[in-house]
């Protein structure tokens, strides 16, 4: 009797799966989203385009970029040791948990890897609505719930006046951390970060 097993299909679903991100990623880094097409990953992939019609049946390029993104995110935040998404550390020292997330976005947005084909998404999702606000509800605002849950956590702490808007004292956050990035003004670095926060928590705590 053969001992010989037979494949494992779910094994070989995976290194497919991934190799469909990999692809989806680059190919709209190299040239951008509206170049991009199903055929193209598939066969940048080497899969079948069918097999991607069957995995994300509706909207199938968006659906497929989207998933990349998440699954990118998920990983860049289990390497960082915490979720992506999730809630941010609450150390008791508000300014030094603020440090710690804005250095890890900064370390993200320039990592290339991240930078490329966030910047094709960004931009596609200026011309295309439906798009970018999908891109939003699905990769930036969970991050940003995120944020807002540990400023008003400082508010209840004394930390922050309770009468700031918690989604506006984060927009002083990360407003001018992505208006560096997206124009390219000035090198985004983790002095920023510190800086910004520093600044930030000047205005928000309520003291004189």
């Amino acid at each position: 009797m053969s001992d010989t097993k037979a494949p494992d299909s779910s094994r070989r679903s995976e290194r497919s799966r991934r190799a469909i991100y990999a692809a989806a990623l680059d190919l709209v880094s190299e040239a951008g989203y509206a170049k991009t097409t199903v055929e193209g990953i598939a066969a940048r992939a080497g899969v079948g385009k069918q097999t991607i019609y069957r995995w994300w049946p509706a909207n199938s390029k968006a659906a497929v970029l989207m998933e990349a993104f998440l699954d990118l995110a998920e990983q860049a935040a289990e390497a960082a040791g915490g979720d992506a998404g999730r809630e941010i550390p609450d150390t008791g020292d508000l300014a030094a948990d603020l440090r710690l997330v804005l250095r890890a976005t900064v370390d993200e947005l320039n990592d290339p890897a991240f930078d490329r084909p966030t910047r094709a998404l960004a931009a596609e999702g200026v011309v295309d609505p439906a798009l970018g606000a999908e891109f939003t509800a699905k990769l930036l605002e969970p991050q940003l719930q995120a944020c807002v849950r540990r400023i008003e956590a400082a508010q209840r702490a004394g930390d922050i006046d309770p009468a700031v808007d918690p989604r506006i004292a984060l927009e002083l956050l990360v407003g001018p951390l992505h208006h560096r990035w997206l124009h390219r003004t000035l090198p985004l670095t983790h002095a920023y970060a510190d800086t910004l926060v520093d600044y930030a928590l000047r205005g928000l705590s309520g003291r004189p």
